[in-house]
């Protein structure tokens, strides 16, 4: 594994680079980092070269300006400039949760660098016909967080979304890499309540770009009652699409790397 990192307006980037063949892009949604898709990464580096990297605010990938409200469009030019950076080939991307809603704006914007694009579960509130109400709800997670902390924050923002899971919490038994991303993960839990939840669910796509491009809408077989779920179908309904059925649950690519590398693998072959 080769690791570097890349200036971007506004931040620097770290990322990882596995394998060897074409090239796919795993971007990462809420606090997560490149650590979260390393399981899948290794499973897939025998057929691809699997680019990872922290969005900018999260771990390893520090701001170089002021703090200040993330956009999605802000994430995807990051995307676009990394991709640009190690590859001059379009390249797969694959994106759950905010990193779906990432590489739609990525394909949008910069359709030349997209060879297929897989979006699991994108938090599209917009699609929603209750999205006022979810957006309330979103500024409840904000108060709690201001006025309690993250992790009651977290519980809420995880009973809104329809229990898609909560990190877990750290023990002294844990492997040492597994301590080191769960302390990361943690500490980005903060930057994405303050800075991201609220604008990146008012995300609304280009649906003619994903309509017009190579783009697959994608859910969990275990997340039916999300809200994750919910907007999958509602955009795949738009898009005169069917859904691509990925197995576990919202981070089935960490609890099922095998068997997910597989069936990424055979929906971006289609």
């Amino acid at each position: 594994m080769n690791t570097g990192t890349l200036a971007v307006p506004g931040a620097e980037l770290y990322y990882e680079v596995r394998g060897s063949g074409p090239v796919l892009l795993l971007i990462n949604g809420g606090e997560g980092d490149a650590a979260m898709y390393a399981p899948l990464a290794h499973q897939l580096a025998d057929g691809y070269t699997v680019i990872t990297y922290d969005p900018r605010g999260n771990s390893r990938s520090r701001l170089t300006g002021p703090l200040g409200e993330q956009r999605v469009e802000e994430h995807a030019r990051d995307a676009h400039l990394l991709l640009r950076a190690l590859n001059r080939e379009p390249a797969y991307l694959f994106g759950t949760s905010y990193g779906g809603m990432v590489g739609m704006e990525v394909l949008a914007a910069h359709p030349e660098q997209v060879r297929g694009l897989v979006s699991h579960e994108p938090l599209l509130i917009e699609l929603l016909p209750d999205a006022v109400r979810r957006h309330a709800a979103f500024q409840e997670v904000y108060d709690i967080f201001r006025r309690d902390g993250a992790r009651p924050a977290l519980r809420r923002l995880n009973a809104e979304l329809g229990d898609v899971g909560l990190p877990p919490e750290l023990t002294a038994d844990l492997p040492a890499p597994i301590a080191e991303m769960l302390a990361r993960v943690a500490g980005n839990l903060a930057f994405c309540l303050e800075y991201e939840l609220r604008s990146f669910v008012r995300y609304v796509p280009d649906l003619d770009a994903l309509r017009d491009g190579p783009f697959t809408v994608a859910n969990g077989v275990e997340t039916h009652a999300t809200v994750g779920y919910a907007t999958s179908v509602l955009l795949a309904e738009r898009l005169g699409e069917e859904i691509a059925d990925f197995p576990g649950g919202h981070v089935g690519f960490l609890t099922h790397p095998a068997e997910f590398a597989k069936t990424l693998h055979e929906v971006l072959n289609r």
